[in-house]
């Protein structure tokens, strides 16, 4: 019998390998999709009709811009108006990305310039070996098509100012995120040798008339050279790109008994992760359609870490305009109906009102340095759970109804779960959770693991509560319909 560690360290081990395998949101998507695929599940386009191809008892997924994705699966009893079981949470972190014009030098040295994205921690990001990965635009057979890279060594680093030069730097560490945050990229004598025996070709062909800077002259060539070869295509092919830094240590295992999770971007991984497996094994008895009257979805969004508020965020109209979509669905073939605008409206009411939300997103463990910034009453424990987030001034959006609804759903899957709010005199975060709350009126919680050292470049999460998360939306989704049906609100 396989022990619960065991188990627990098996989710753990591929949650380990997604992230590593995903340093941009353009990367969370593209290994969702993968795991989505490998479980059955087929792909739709937003921009194309619907009709005749969602069926009931399958299942779909759908992106948007490469960095937001949703999928579901549709109940064999769904009928119009009925409620959609949702997890939700994000894909980003904050980070570092490449300016539109990067190439800069100082002092000998090559230089990239950054901007920041985000609120991370970042005098965490000084001193680490970095690279960068992200979205490249290539020209291929007349077309300019995206490709996604990852450059897999240390190319980059932000060195700290020596304690000789600085003496007040362990009781102070102050730096100017414009001038002082630069990544090192080379040396410019390195780079003037080794033009002189191998010229780095054009970035593009040439022409009459260009309305932006060539690439050469925008980034350093030899970045753009590395930024081709990761993707397999010549130099000339690069057109524009989307990068991100990236530490190249590792997310690994930690701690006496290996039991924590040592790793970047937990924040939110972690809850993506959780979401889609945590949906892939509510699907895994096979017939587990066949009596389901709801629609159980994922939806992961990009651009939480600064609100939202873009095409592809949680305020857009991604979610509203899969859940219009879907409200609709009746029977084969299921959608687009060609019913007019009152009735499709009507059925969308319904749904949004008999839905339910969970917004997944990562939240603070009680750190043993710091603990007189938690509630005496409320501080929960890495491995002990998800923790249910609340905020009276609803920058969370838990009720009672909605706490009763997921303790239901933990009881059958034998989930742990811990309370978390913010000390009065403290600032409380925010997630997606208030703003779908509002954009759907669906009711809302607000719930996530618990981690150390949140926005950090490097973050602190448990073994544990991998598994804890995704058996706890594993049986949320399996068991909604019922269970929506004992807690009543008006």
């Amino acid at each position: 019998m396989v022990s619960k560690m065991s188990r627990a360290k098996a989710y753990a081990s591929d949650f380990l390998a997604f992230v590593n395998a995903s340093p941009t949101p353009y990367h969370v998507v593209d290994n969702a999709k993968k795991l989505l695929l490998n479980a059955g599940f087929l792909e739709l386009k937003e921009r194309e009709s619907w009709s005749g191809k969602v069926e009931k008892g399958k299942k779909y997924f759908l992106t948007r811009n490469g960095s937001s994705i949703i999928a579901f699966a549709v109940g064999n009893e769904w009928k119009r108006g009925n409620g959609i079981a949702i997890v939700g949470a994000h894909t980003d972190s904050p980070s570092l990305r490449l300016k539109p014009v990067s190439k800069k030098s100082s002092e000998g040295y090559l230089q990239v310039g950054v901007e920041l994205y985000g609120g991370g921690l970042w005098h965490t990001w000084f001193d680490r070996d970095l690279s960068i990965a992200g979205r490249v635009y290539i020209s291929e057979n007349g077309k300019l098509v995206p490709k996604l890279i990852k450059i897999n060594k240390p190319i980059l680093r932000i060195p700290t100012l020596a304690i000789h030069l600085d003496r007040d730097a362990n009781t102070k560490f102050e730096f100017n995120k414009e001038s002082q945050l630069f990544p090192i990229a080379g040396l410019a004598e390195e780079i003037l040798n080794k033009s002189e025996t191998s010229e780095i070709p054009p970035v593009e062909e040439q022409h009459s008339f260009r309305p932006l800077a060539s690439m050469n002259d925008r980034h350093h060539p030899k970045v753009i050279a590395l930024i081709a070869e990761a993707a397999g295509v010549p130099i000339s092919a690069v057109r524009d790109f989307e990068l991100i830094l990236y530490d190249t240590h590792t997310s690994t295992f930690g701690g006496i008994s290996d039991e924590f999770i040592f790793s970047q971007r937990l924040d939110n991984q972690m809850m993506s992760y959780c979401a889609i497996r945590g949906l892939i094994d509510s699907l895994e008895a096979g017939n587990v359609l066949e009596g389901d009257s709801a629609i159980r979805l994922i939806s992961c969004f990009d651009h939480e870490e600064i609100g939202s508020e873009s095409a592809q965020g949680a305020r857009s109209s991604f979610l509203p305009s899969i859940v219009r979509r879907l409200s609709g669905l009746s029977a084969i073939p299921a959608i687009d109906t060609g019913e007019d605008a009152a009735v499709t409206s009507r059925f969308y009411d319904e749904t949004a009102i008999k839905s339910f939300l969970i917004s997944a997103d990562m939240a603070h463990a009680v750190h043993p340095n710091y603990s007189g910034k938690y509630d005496s009453t409320h501080r929960p424990q890495i491995n002990k759970g998800p923790v249910i987030k609340v905020n009276a001034n609803q920058r969370y959006s838990t009720n009672s109804p909605g706490i009763l609804l997921v303790e239901e759903a933990a009881k059958i899957s034998k989930t742990p779960l811990q309370l978390f709010v913010v000390r009065n005199d403290s600032s409380c975060g925010s997630t997606i959770g208030p703003a779908l709350a509002s954009l759907l009126g669906t009711r809302t919680l607000d719930l996530g693991n618990p981690q150390l050292s949140m926005h950090s470049i490097r973050e602190t999460g448990g073994v544990l509560d991998v598994e804890h998360a995704c058996s706890l939306f594993a049986a949320y989704f399996n068991h909604y319909a019922m269970i929506e049906k004992t807690i009543f609100v008006d």
